[in-house]
């Protein structure tokens, strides 16, 4: 393997690059060091900005759930698991888990409940 990296020509025995089982172990293990350097936190770091936006609904926030619906929170209590969305002429009551993203605030029409 060592003559195949400084370019030296094939090794003795031929073969090519994937014939030696040395080779197969240092793909895995670049591949194990890219997911560890780059998909982990990326992932972690995701998850983290996700638990934030939901940490912080409060009335009159413009959302959209996973599902796709858009509205407006009507009522979201800290700690509870549930919050209730207005769509259109609809009330629905959804888990926090379910918003997808927080399209902006509107504090001036927050009902009064």
């Amino acid at each position: 393997m060592i003559p195949v990296l400084f370019g030296e020509g094939e090794p003795a025995g031929g073969g090519g690059f994937l014939a030696n089982p040395m080779s197969l172990f240092l793909m895995f293990g670049l591949f194990m060091l890219f997911w560890v350097i780059v998909v982990l936190p990326a992932g972690r770091r995701q998850k983290k900005e996700q638990e934030q936006m939901l940490a912080s609904l409060k009335p009159g926030a413009r959302i959209v759930t996973t599902t796709g619906i858009i509205g407006k929170v009507v009522t979201a209590k800290d700690g509870e698991a549930e919050i209730v969305i207005r769509s259109e002429e609809s009330k629905l009551k959804i888990l926090r888990s379910a918003v997808l993203k927080v399209l902006g605030t509107d504090e001036a029409e927050v009902p009064k409940a």
